[in-house]
């Protein structure tokens, strides 16, 4: 009597093991859904370790929309790390758009790091990037702060290998710049804003990104600092320390110049009296000269001091 129990727990172990080993569920929902796909085919990517449901599931969803793949474009590109619903996903929208987008093409979009669904949603609907605030300066010297909306979509063919956004925002910002710093007057700017989208746009900024440039707004300029008028400010300020270096310079040579001068006096007054000794000496200048001589220059301080003092009591009247 343990016989039958024994066998039929063997069936149900065996049922088990099929079910799990083999996806019957999933072959089934492929089969209703219009895929064809066999049961050793299911059971192959299980060997290979493929999850059948991440095969199974974009191909039905593939099928309902009219595309055709391969299994094995499917599973190629899944074990090479790729995200095959989401190249399935983006291959619907682009057929729904009327794009031509193969699965070669975004298989490799998206092994290539991309999001391949939203590269195709961007190249339908368009997207709108914001610069951040640019600094450019009119030839006038005043400062201008320009922010542009830049709407953009994907381009497909460019997307593998392309620049991203931020190499179109920095363009973009060259451009402005540019535009800007031509200009006569910054008053000229803020007339004809949109010359400034008109430059740009010609510049061809998007070659060689993975984006085409559908058109560049100026969301806002505003007036910034009068950077001519701190530039000479900054340059008078230069020539001022420049006049006062050299004047200085000037001062100090007068003063070695003066005290060289004073230098030649004192040297030639220590000559005198050796000069009167050797003129007493020989003869040239009597003893009555000499003291005559004394007498003069005694007389001659005198006057000197009386003068001084008077000045200085004249100036201490005029104080009181």
């Amino acid at each position: 009597m343990n016989a039958p129990i024994i066998i039929a727990a063997l069936i149900v172990v065996l049922l088990i093991v099929f079910f799990t080993v083999i996806p019957v569920g999933m072959w089934i929902s492929a089969i209703a859904s219009g895929v064809k796909i066999s049961i050793f085919s299911l059971v192959g990517m299980k060997l290979r370790r493929v999850k059948p449901v991440r095969i199974v599931s974009p191909m039905i969803k593939a099928t309902k929309a009219g595309i055709a793949v391969k299994t094995n474009e499917l599973e190629a590109h899944y074990l090479a790390g790729g995200n095959v619903d989401s190249v399935i996903n983006a291959l619907i929208a682009a057929e729904r758009a009327g794009m031509d987008l193969t699965f070669e093409q975004a298989s490799a979009i998206d092994l290539a790091g991309r999001d391949v669904f939203e590269a195709v949603t961007m190249s339908v609907t368009p997207k709108v990037i914001e610069t951040p605030q640019i600094s450019a300066v009119a030839k006038d010297g005043i400062e201008l702060l320009v922010k542009a909306r830049v709407t953009v979509r994907t381009n497909i063919n460019q997307l593998i290998g392309g620049a991203g956004e931020a190499t179109v925002l920095a363009r973009v910002g060259e451009g402005i710049v540019t535009t800007v710093g031509s200009a006569q007057t910054h008053s000229s700017v803020l007339e004809n804003p949109d010359d400034i989208s008109k430059v740009v746009l010609e510049k061809g900024l998007d070659s060689g990104t993975a984006y085409e440039i559908i058109s560049i707004d100026i969301a806002d300029i505003d007036i910034g600092r009068n950077i001519g008028a701190n530039l000479q400010s900054l340059q008078a300020e230069a020539n001022t320390k420049i006049a006062q270096a050299k004047a200085e310079e000037r001062r100090a040579m007068a003063v070695a110049l003066e005290q060289e001068m004073k230098a030649e006096v004192v040297k030639a007054e220590a000559d005198v009296p050796r000069a009167m000794a050797e003129a007493l000496k020989s003869g040239k200048l009597g003893v009555f000269d000499y003291y005559k001589l004394q007498n003069v220059q005694a007389d001659t301080k005198m006057k000197n001091d009386i003068g001084n003092g008077v000045m200085e009591y004249v100036d201490k009247k005029t104080d009181k």
